[in-house]
C-alpha cells in the first residue's frame, strides 16, 4: 500500500523565496540538483523535490524560516543526512527542506551526569568521536551515520537495542520550533520527572509532522569494560531464532544479536568481501566484565548448540569486529548489489518474541514464491526482523508482486500483536497500516496534529491521510 503523490502541490511564492534568501543568503538555493537530492531518501518511494532548499545553522535560523513560510502557506520538511526508509523527505505537496545538517554542533558533554546535548545535525559517530574519551558512548546505532536530530524524530533504533533501548529511551529533552515559529523545550536532564504532558514521547517518533526537532539532549552509557564479538550459523531461520529466544528467556543481557538468512549471508560476502558460511546465521556481541562476558558466551554457545548451531566463529580483533559490523549495517547495500541497477523496497516489522519464529518462517514461504531476491535480516533480540526485496521500479508487474508480498507480512504482523513498523517509521508508504493498527487512535492522532499544526504545513502527506 504506496500513498499517491499529492496533485494540491503549488509552487512557493516569489516573495518568500525573496524573504528566505535574504535571511540566509548563498545558504537558501534553488538549484534544482540540490533541490532533487533532498526529495529523496533511501526507500523505493517516487521522490519529490522541494521549491528550494534552506541549509539552517541554529535554532534562531529554523525559527525564521518557519515564521515565513507559516505567512505564505508554504509546507516545511525537515531534512538530515536523508537516510530515511518511507519517503520521509519527500516534498509531496512542495514547500521549504529545512536542512540541518550544519546543526552540528555538540553543545555539552556531561560525563559526570553520563548526557550531551548536541544540536540537530551532529551525526552517532561525531558524537561518539568526541566522547572517545570521556568512557561513554552514544549506544543507539542505526545502519548509516544519521544526523541525532532525524534519529529523534523518526525513534530509530539499530543492533544495540535489544540492551540500551531505542532512541524513545535514550532522549531525555528536545529543543523544538512549532508551527507558527515559537519554542518549546521539553524534558530535561533528571532521570525521571512526573511535571506534565510527556511531549519529549510525543515529538520523538513525530517524522517531522507536529515540529521541527533542533537540539536533543541524550542519554549516554559507560563504555564496556570487555566485549566479545562471535557469528554462529545454522542449518534453518527457525532453528537460529528458536535460539534466540531460549537467550532471551535465560534473561542475559545480550547487547547485540542479529539475524541474517542464507541469500543475506551471499550478499554481505559478495559485498563486503567476507567469506562466512552461506547459511542462516547470528551475529553476537557480549558486553560486562571479562568474567561476564565470558559467562554470556559459554551459556550461548551451549544454547546454540542446543539448536544446532555450528561452532562459534570469533572476531578477535578489534578490526575485525569493526569489519564484522560494518559488513552488518550494509546489509541494504549488498542486497541491492545482488540485482544491478535494482532498488530496495526496504519493510520492517516487530513482533512479541513468541511469535518471532513462526512469523519468520511464514514469511519465508511467501518469498520462496518470488522469483526477485528477497534476502531477510533483522534485530532478533526485540522482535523485530527486515525483508529487503529488490525490485526494478519501472516495472509494473515487480512492484505489484512487492506489494503483495510486503501486505502479507504485515498483516501477519499485525495479526500476532505486532506492528507494521519496528523502527523504519510510517513516512508516505505505511499510512494505511497505520490505521489498520492503531484504528480507535487515529483521531487523538489527527486531533494533536490539528492542535500543534493547524496549517498542515510540517511534513504534509506523511504519517496520516487527510481527512
Amino acid at each position: 500500500m504506496v500513498g499517491a503523490l499529492s496533485p494540491r502541490r503549488r509552487a512557493a511564492p516569489p516573495a518568500l523565496l525573496q524573504a528566505l534568501s535574504a535571511c540566509l543568503g548563498a545558504r537558501f538555493t534553488l538549484n534544482a540538483g540540490i533541490c532533487e537530492q533532498h526529495g529523496r531518501d533511501e526507500s523505493h518511494h517516487a521522490p519529490s523535490a522541494p521549491d528550494g532548499v534552506a541549509f539552517v545553522e541554529s535554532t534562531e535560523e529554523v525559527v525564521s524560516v518557519v515564521q515565513a513560510c507559516a505567512r505564505h502557506g508554504v509546507p516545511v520538511v525537515p531534512f538530515g543526512a536523508g537516510t530515511s526508509l518511507e519517503g520521509h523527505v519527500a516534498a509531496l505537496h512542495g514547500g521549504i527542506s529545512v536542512d540541518c545538517s550544519r546543526m552540528n554542533r555538540v553543545l555539552r558533554v556531561s560525563a559526570a551526569d553520563m548526557d550531551a546535548t548536541v544540536q540537530a545535525g551532529v551525526t552517532r559517530k561525531s558524537l561518539n568521536a568526541e566522547l572517545r574519551d570521556t568512557g561513554l558512548f552514544f549506544p543507539i546505532d542505526p545502519g548509516p551515520d544519521a544526523t541525532l536530530g532525524g534519529m529523534a524524530a523518526t525513534r530509530a533504533s539499530g543492533t544495540n537495542a535489544v540492551r540500551y533501548g531505542t532512541m524513545r529511551e535514550a532522549v531525555l529533552g528536545l529543543t523544538v520550533v512549532l508551527a507558527d515559529g515559537s519554542i518549546v523545550h521539553t524534558g530535561g536532564r533528571a532521570r525521571k520527572s512526573s511535571a506534565g504532558y510527556d511531549l519529549t514521547r510525543l515529538f520523538v517518533g513525530s517524522e517531522g509532522t507536529l515540529g521541527l526537532i533542533t537540539e536533543v539532549t541524550l542519554r549516554l552509557t559507560p563504555q564496556p569494560e570487555a566485549s566479545s564479538v562471535a557469528t554462529c550459523d545454522f542449518d534453518t531461520v527457525e532453528a537460529a531464532v528458536n535460539s534466540v529466544i531460549q537467550l532471551l528467556q535465560s534473561g542475559m543481557p545480550i547487547a547485540r544479536i542479529e539475524l541474517l538468512d542464507q541469500l543475506q549471508m551471499h550478499a554481505i560476502n559478495r559485498y563486503s568481501k567476507l567469506s562466512y558460511a552461506e547459511r542462516p546465521t547470528l551475529f553476537f556481541e557480549f558486553h560486562g566484565s571479562a568474567a561476564s562476558v565470558q559467562e554470556q558466551a559459554k551459556l550461548a554457545g551451549t544454547i546454540a548448540t542446543e539448536h544446532g548451531g555450528g561452532a562459534f566463529s570469533w572476531a578477535t580483533t578489534a578490526e575485525q569486529r569493526s569489519k564484522l559490523w560494518q559488513a552488518r549495517h550494509d546489509a541494504l547495500y549488498a542486497a541491492v548489489a545482488l540485482r544491478p541497477g535494482g532498488k530496495a523496497w526496504p519493510s520492517d516489522v516487530c513482533v512479541p518474541i513468541s511469535e518471532l519464529a513462526r512469523c519468520i518462517v511464514e514469511t519465508q514461504q511467501d518469498l520462496a514464491t518470488s522469483t526477485l531476491p528477497c534476502p531477510i535480516v533483522g534485530h532478533v533480540g526485540d522482535g523485530n526482523f527486515h525483508v529487503i526485496f529488490v525490485v526494478d521500479p519501472d516495472l509494473p508487474a515487480q512492484m505489484s508482486e512487492v506489494a503483495r508480498l510486503n501486505d502479507r507480512l504485515v498483516r501477519r504482523a499485525l495479526a500476532c500483536g505486532g506492528t507494521c513498523t519496528g523502527e523504519h517509521g510510517i513516512g508516505w508508504g505505511k499510512m494505511d497500516y497505520l490505521a489498520m493498527e492503531h484504528p480507535s487512535a487515529l483521531k487523538a492522532m489527527r486531533a494533536i496534529k490539528h492542535a500543534l499544526d493547524p496549517g498542515g504545513l510540517f511534513n504534509p502527506g506523511k504519517m496520516m491521510r487527510s481527512l
